[in-house]
């Protein structure tokens, strides 16, 4: 049993696709298709330009990425989907686990649509996210289950309709810097979902239009959102709330010890200025009551039980 637990460490612990691209492999990702590329490798496109959709999927994925010298992923205006998003850096469920990729990169793109980085639950398949939030240890075994390590740089997001960054379940060790948010979401622009942690979203431009707030830290913790500059419209900034119930999962982890410094906010809604909420919902949502029976997290308590956080030094633009 340790010599196999050993053994399933170290191929998790790997860079499989720390090597350059091959240019038969280039030619592919670049081709136009509709059909998703599955990168194995490391690519610089070197300005070019890549049409179809990306696929980051399981640890034979980890250490690969792609910087793309000034060039873009996607194609402009396009709608995209959560089950197929501009870029998918997913999971894989194998064996009774998860498989994950780990140590990616994106670097200086333009990418229309949206990146999704997904453990449990990636493509749209609810159940074993579900089921996982029924036993004690579901944030740990969400976390491990979870792509970690993803750092975006460079980036420039712009939104055609569906979040242009979610951060799914369980994702640790994200990092988005030195990146803006432009064009516009049905929703946020950015969404740290249930169990995430440690993540880091520092230096960026929010200049997007949103039918919500701009960030939505929903039951996640220790991340650190610093140095970023947004522009508001009337909407809110950053909510920090747990979502209990929604589609029948139960959140174990508390939206708690998150840093929130040195951030800017133009556009502030001048009767009600909602820069940063720390419990934004305390339970009030009609599907709260669909994870109910459980003795831990949201089924017990709808509370968003944010503790810990630390919201200093940011800033109102007049």
């Amino acid at each position: 049993m340790i010599a196999l637990l050993l053994s399933v460490l170290s191929l998790d612990s790997q860079p499989a696709g720390a090597r350059a691209c091959a240019a038969s492999e280039l030619r592919e990702l670049t081709a136009d298709s509709a059909v998703p590329y599955s990168l194995a490798c490391r690519a610089s496109l070197n300005g070019g330009r890549v049409v179809r959709p990306v696929l980051i999927q399981g640890g034979e994925a980890s250490g690969t990425g792609i910087d793309c010298g000034g060039g873009s992923i996607g194609q402009p205006g396009a709608q995209v989907t959560t089950r197929q998003p501009t870029v998918a850096v997913w999971s894989r469920a194998e064996g009774g686990g998860f498989s994950r990729p780990h140590d990616v990169f994106l670097r200086n793109c333009t990418i229309h649509g949206a990146v999704r980085v997904w453990g449990m639950g990636a493509g749209g398949s609810m159940s074993d996210l579900r089921d996982s939030s029924r036993t004690a240890s579901h944030t740990a075994a969400a976390q491990a289950a979870a792509p970690s390590g993803v750092v975006l740089e460079r980036i420039r997001f712009l939104g055609t309709g569906s979040i242009p960054l979610y951060v799914g379940p369980g994702v640790t060790g994200l990092t988005v810097r030195n990146s803006s948010f432009a064009g516009r979401s049905v929703s946020v622009a950015v969404y740290l979902d249930a169990e995430s942690a440690g993540n880091v979203i520092a230096d960026n431009d929010f200049n997007i239009t949103t039918a919500r707030e701009q960030l939505a830290v929903d039951g996640s913790a220790r991340n650190r959102i610093v140095g970023n500059r947004f522009a508001l419209g009337r909407r809110g900034g950053i909510f920090l709330y747990r979502n209990c119930g929604e589609d029948g999962v139960i959140r174990h982890q508390t939206p708690s010890d998150n840093i929130i410094t040195d951030n800017s906010f133009s556009g502030v809604n001048w009767i009600r200025p909602q820069t940063v909420v720390v419990g934004a919902r305390e339970g009030n949502r009609r599907y709260c009551a669909d994870d109910r029976g459980w003795p831990f997290g949201s089924s017990v308590d709808d509370g968003d039980k944010a503790t810990g956080n630390v919201v200093a030094r940011n800033r109102i633009v007049r």
